[in-house]
């Protein structure tokens, strides 16, 4: 198992000066012994362009349509991906990729899939592997910073950007050559990075323990003044409207808090104060809510924020260590995985309550949910598994088997099947 304590599991090499020994949850350890916050963390906003993406196709590929699609498992000790579909439930054979892959990103066309790499090893810089959606077969890799933690691709396809946490900078790559540009500066240890809708702006998330965050032109590649948020950032959201960005900090010596950035102004706000060690954060496809899931000292709780107040409503319980949070496409249900429990929480949105727990394998850690909004797909770490869970019924069925310690999970709608 990937090593924090508590919150999602990351192991980038990244060292910041905290005390693993603390035993804090949430993404302080991530921050004290790990490293890659927030990496493997599908962008909401790239699913739903990839969904609409699918939903303008003429003519439907095999495996498309209501069960269609593939997902795509990174498993970081096995250095492969698990193509998974989506209509059959059916694991086929492991893609080979780079050493520990730690992140995926899927072209707005759904023809490519590009695994990060992050190599811990440290024999030499980490990678960035193309994989063909329609014949699994891999393109050159093409070698980025070092440690690569997280990847965000513009809306327009044209440029991914890569997050190299022990290089303090971003990597961008054409999509269109598969080359490699220059790196850009960017603060100490960055770990997570989310781009604008309208693709003008990438927002990077530095760690260090006074938090920043570095905003990326993307017609110019050059970085401008750096914001500063809270204590030990690690995670970004940004609303669908792309008014507002919200960044989680951990504080590992207090309560976690969320700083809401302006867009427009590149002003931060006043942070808005959560639970203890948050670890995921998730918006609803209205714009109207944020949730951010507290792994706290005990049981987990998930607070919501009402985005046009920016204020935080009462805490919602949940599993023990909270660790991920996906909405369905309808903006109905909230799932969240509970680490510590083995299981998901579905909560209601409408009246923020949670419903029963549905037990899944060992360590859930991440979940992705289908354009349709039938299925969630919980990835199981120590289990090595995937657990799908039938969104109507709130049944959990059979678990997938896949490889060693996986890491990330994200859905291509439309992939053959």
């Amino acid at each position: 198992m990937k090593g924090r304590p508590f919150g999602r599991v990351r192991r980038a090499g990244l060292t910041v000066g905290v005390v693993a020994s603390l035993g804090l949850a949430g993404a302080a350890a991530q921050a004290s012994i790990a490293v890659h916050p927030g990496a493997g963390r599908p962008a909401r906003g790239a699913a739903d362009r990839a969904c609409a993406a699918a939903d303008r196709s003429p003519a439907p590929r095999p495996g498309t349509g209501g069960t269609g699609g593939t997902a795509y498992v990174a498993n970081d000790a096995s250095g492969t991906v698990t193509p998974i579909i989506i209509a059959t439930g059916q694991a086929r054979h492991a893609i080979k990729v780079g050493a520990n892959p730690a992140a995926i990103a899927i072209a707005p066309d759904g023809k490519t899939a590009y695994v990060v790499n992050s190599d811990i090893s440290g024999a030499g810089t980490g990678t960035v592997t193309p994989v063909s959606t329609a014949t699994g077969k891999t393109a050159p890799a093409i070698p980025v910073g070092n440690s690569p933690s997280a990847i965000a691709i513009t809306p327009d396809g044209e440029t991914a950007y890569v997050v190299n946490s022990n290089s303090g900078t971003v990597t961008p790559i054409s999509t269109g050559t598969g080359q490699a540009r220059h790196a850009i500066d960017v603060g100490g240890y960055p770990a997570a990075i989310a781009i604008t809708p309208d693709g003008k702006t990438a927002y990077v998330v530095n760690t260090e323990s006074s938090g920043t965050v570095t905003p990326i032109s993307t017609a110019t590649g050059q970085a401008g003044p750096a914001i500063r948020v809270g204590t030990y950032p690690d995670l970004i959201a940004i609303t669908p409207d792309g008014k507002t960005a919200y960044v989680v900090n951990t504080d590992i010596l207090g309560a976690g808090t969320v700083t809401p950035i302006t867009i427009a102004t590149g002003r931060a706000g006043p942070a808005i104060r959560v639970g203890r060690y948050p670890a995921a954060i998730a918006i609803t496809p209205d714009g109207k809510t944020a949730y951010v899931a507290n792994q706290n000292s005990g049981m987990g709780t998930v607070t919501p924020i009402n985005t046009a107040a920016n204020q935080a409503g009462p805490a919602i319980k949940v599993g023990t260590l909270p660790d991920a949070i996906a909405i369905t496409p309808d903006g109905k249900t909230a799932y969240v995985a509970d680490r510590g429990s083995g299981t998901v929480t579905p909560l209601s949105t409408a009246t923020g309550k949670a419903g029963r727990a549905i037990k899944v394998g060992t360590y859930p850690q991440m979940i992705a949910i289908t354009c349709d909004g039938k299925t969630a797909y919980v990835m199981n770490a120590a289990s090595g598994t995937v657990t799908p869970i039938t969104i109507a019924t709130g049944k959990a069925g059979s678990a997938i088997k896949v490889g060693t310690d996986p890491d990330t999970i994200v859905i291509v709608p439309g992939s053959p099947g």
